[in-house]
C-alpha cells in the first residue's frame, strides 16, 4: 500500500528501525592507542631552546654529585625534561611516572628508552644551591641583552612581589597578614613581556626587601653593555622607598612609583580634589584632574614631584598620587607611563597560572626557588616563540597557556630509526601552516 509522500509503510518503518540503531552506538573507552603523544608540537620548545641554548646553560650551573659511571640521566637530560613538562603544562614530578615513556619527550631528549622517573627528578632538584640559582639568574640577564639587535633607546625595568602560598613547615615560609594565609613572598622584574628577575623570599620581611640592591646590579650590567640607554624604575606603593629614590638621583635613572596615600599629600592637594568634587556634582559625571605638587616626607632629604590624579565618582573621592623625578605632562605620564606597569601585573599571573611558578612544595629553600626560575626559563621559551616565531601572526602577544593549546597540544605519532626521528602530526590539526611557519624560522629544513 503506497502512501502520497512515496514508499511503502515496510520501508518507512525500516528506515526508522535504522536510524535507532545509529543512536545505539557504543563507545569503547581505553589507553592501548600505542605509542601516541599529545604534545606533538613540542618540537617549537625543544627548537627554540636549541637557538637559546637555555638548558644547556641551566644545566652548567648544578653541581653534580654523582659517580658519572653509574648514572644513566645527565643533568642536561633532567633539566629539559623537567624545563619542556612544565610547558607542556605537567607541573608536578608525580606526572613524570607516565610521562618518561611519552615518545616526544624522548625524542626531544635523543633517548630510546625511559626517561628520568620522578623520584629521580626530585633527587635532581635537591641539588640547588646559592651559587647556582645565582648562576641562572645571570643567564637570564645575558639572554634580556643578546634579544636585543641594538641598543634600545629605552627601558623600563617593572618591580612587583606576589605572594606564593606555602603549605605544610617549608624553610621560610610565614603568615602574612596581607595576604591572610602563609607564604613566601617572590620579587619579579620584567622588562615588557621579559623576565629579569624571579628572586625568592621569605614572607616575613618588607616588600620592597632587596629591590635597591637588584636594581643596582641590573643596572650596572645594562650599562655595561648598553651605556646610552635610559633606564626608568617603575613600581607601586610597596617600593616607595626614599633611598631607592636617593639610589636613583645619584645613579642617572629615573623613576616613576606610586605613593600610599596619607593626610599631609590630601592638605596639598585639597584644592584639586575639591575642584573635582564641583564639577562632579554639576555633570553627575566622572571627573578627573592632573596637577603636580612638591612634597617631602619626613625621611626623605629633599621635596620631590608628585603627580595627583584627583577623581571623584559616584561613590566619592579617589585619589591617586605618584612620585617621579621624569619631566613631562602630568596626565601622561600618569596614563601613558605609570598605568602601564598594570601589564606586568598580567604576566605575574601568567607566570604563576600558566607556568606553575607558585608550585614552591619543596621543603628546603633554594630546591624552591630553582623551581620557581625554571619555570620563569620556560616564559622565556615561550616569549621567544611569541617574538621570532609567531611574529606577524595574531598569536605574537598570546599568553603561554594560550600558545601551549594551540601550538604544543598536537596529537602525534612518532617513529624512529638510525638516521631520523619522524613526527607524525595530526590532519586534522587547524594551524598548520601557522605551525610549519614558526617551526622554519628556528630549523633550516
Amino acid at each position: 500500500m503506497k502512501k502520497k509522500n512515496g514508499g511503502t509503510r515496510r520501508n518507512r518503518k525500516t528506515t526508522r528501525k535504522r536510524k535507532i540503531i545509529r543512536t545505539k552506538k557504543a563507545y569503547d573507552i581505553n589507553f592501548r592507542g600505542g605509542d601516541l603523544s599529545s604534545d606533538g608540537g613540542a618540537i617549537l620548545l625543544q627548537q627554540a631552546d636549541k637557538m637559546l641554548r637555555l638548558s644547556e646553560q641551566i644545566s652548567e650551573t648544578i653541581k653534580d654529585p654523582r659517580k658519572q659511571s653509574q648514572t644513566e640521566h645527565s643533568m642536561l637530560d633532567m633539566v629539559r625534561q623537567r624545563l619542556y613538562a612544565i610547558a607542556l603544562g605537567y607541573e608536578d614530578l608525580n606526572d613524570h611516572s607516565s610521562l618518561r615513556k611519552d615518545q616526544v619527550l624522548q625524542a626531544l631528549l635523543r633517548k630510546d628508552s625511559e626517561l628520568a622517573s620522578a623520584s629521580t627528578l626530585c633527587r635532581f632538584e635537591q641539588y640547588a644551591d646559592r651559587d647556582a640559582m645565582v648562576k641562572m639568574s645571570q643567564i637570564l640577564l645575558e639572554h634580556f641583552i643578546s634579544s636585543h639587535k641594538k641598543p634600545p633607546a629605552q627601558i623600563i625595568l617593572d618591580f612587583d612581589g606576589t605572594d606564593d602560598q606555602t603549605h605544610g613547615n617549608q624553610e621560610g615560609s610565614f603568615f602574612h597578614g596581607y595576604y591572610d594565609h602563609y607564604c613566601f613572598l617572590p620579587l619579579y622584574v620584567f622588562c615588557d613581556d621579559f623576565p629579569l628577575v624571579a628572586y625568592l623570599r621569605p614572607s616575613s620581611q618588607d616588600g620592597a626587601k632587596h629591590a635597591l640592591a637588584i636594581l643596582s646590579l641590573l643596572v650596572k650590567h645594562i650599562r655595561a653593555h648598553w651605556p646610552n640607554t635610559k633606564i626608568i624604575f617603575r613600581a607601586d606603593s610597596g617600593f616607595c622607598r626614599h633611598q631607592l629614590f636617593d639610589w636613583c638621583e645619584r645613579s642617572d635613572v629615573n623613576f616613576i612609583c606610586g605613593i600610599a596615600i596619607n593626610k599631609r599629600l590630601e592638605r596639598l592637594a585639597e584644592p584639586y580634589i575639591s575642584r573635582a568634587k564641583e564639577y562632579f556634582d554639576h555633570t553627575q559625571e566622572k571627573q578627573r584632574i592632573f596637577a603636580d605638587i612638591e612634597y617631602a616626607a619626613k625621611s626623605w632629604k629633599r621635596s620631590r614631584r608628585i603627580i595627583v590624579k584627583a577623581e571623584h565618582l559616584a561613590k566619592g573621592a579617589n585619589p591617586r598620587f605618584v612620585v617621579s623625578n621624569l619631566e613631562g605632562d602630568a596626565q601622561a605620564l600618569y596614563e601613558r607611563l605609570y598605568c602601564a606597569r598594570g601589564d606586568m601585573e598580567n604576566r605575574i599571573k601568567e607566570q604563576q597560572l600558566g607556568l606553575f611558578a607558585d608550585r614552591t612544595s619543596c621543603h628546603k629553600w633554594w630546591p624552591n626557588q630553582f623551581r620557581l626560575l625554571l619555570s620563569t626559563c620556560a616564559y622565556v621559551l615561550f616569549a621567544y616563540i611569541r617574538r621570532v616565531g609567531l611574529s606577524g601572526t595574531e598569536y605574537a602577544k598570546a599568553q603561554a597557556s594560550t600558545i601551549r593549546l594551540r601550538f604544543l597540544k598536537i596529537g602525534c605519532i612518532v617513529i624512529s630509526n638510525t638516521r631520523r626521528v619522524r613526527f607524525m602530526l595530526s590532519s586534522a590539526y587547524p594551524l598548520q601552516r601557522t605551525f610549519l611557519s614558526a617551526l622554519a624560522k628556528f630549523t633550516p629544513w
